[in-house]
């Protein structure tokens, strides 16, 4: 006989899902066994399995629901009105900086792990990633010609601004002297090729 969910079943699989997320950052998918899953959230095996299949069923959950919130963001900013595609870049690296910081853990699996998962539920969050990286694309594309005249220019151009932005998590502390607001004015001004803010302090809103 199926138990039956708590009144508080999504918040206690959110949280057990967060535990995950802090341990398979810390010692990776493999590193990680399910008695180790079930210690971090504080509950039985048991109880764990009545929330989710597999560690698989987790890694993918995690993975998923980080693409699909990165998603969320990106058609946020594209649905605000805005005729500067440079102001539209802002606005995105922006985002992905606060998201990645936000839900630091879960991106560390995302960039770490994502070989782990079988190939349909990889094919699932890669579809969503290349989602992203076409949008970032076409916002280059509309902001000159000098990001890449050809598809293929273009993604070399988008790899490369995601490349600048997707390791930050490899170094950069929270808590130290420059806000993620100024890191991400930072990041926007080297990739548009502006000036950098010169108060690491002050979140700059002109380029």
């Amino acid at each position: 006989m199926a138990r039956p969910q708590a009144p508080d079943y999504a918040d206690r699989r959110q949280a057990m899902l967060d535990s995950a997320a802090a341990l398979y950052a810390r010692h990776g998918y493999l590193g990680a066994s399910i008695s180790d899953l079930a210690a971090a959230s504080g509950v039985s095996k048991s109880l764990l399995y009545h929330y989710f299949g597999s560690k698989e069923d987790i890694l993918f959950e995690l993975m998923i629901d980080h693409v699909e919130a990165l998603q969320r963001m990106t058609n946020e900013v594209l649905a605000a009105p805005s005729d500067n595609p440079a102001d539209r870049l802002a606005q995105l690296t922006r985002g992905f900086l606060r998201a990645y910081v936000g839900a630091s853990d879960r991106h560390k699996v995302l960039v770490n792990d994502l070989d782990y998962l079988p190939a349909e539920r990889r094919r699932q969050v890669v579809r969503v990633e290349r989602e992203l990286m076409d949008i970032v694309g076409d916002v280059l594309a509309a902001i000159g010609p000098h990001y890449g005249e050809t598809r293929a220019e273009r993604r070399a151009s988008t790899m490369l601004y995601f490349g600048m932005i997707n390791w930050t998590h490899t170094w950069y502390d929270v808590e130290g002297p420059l806000s993620v607001e100024a890191l991400a004015d930072r990041a926007i001004a080297i990739f548009l090729g502006r000036p950098a803010p010169t108060n690491a302090g002050q979140v700059s809103t002109k380029f």
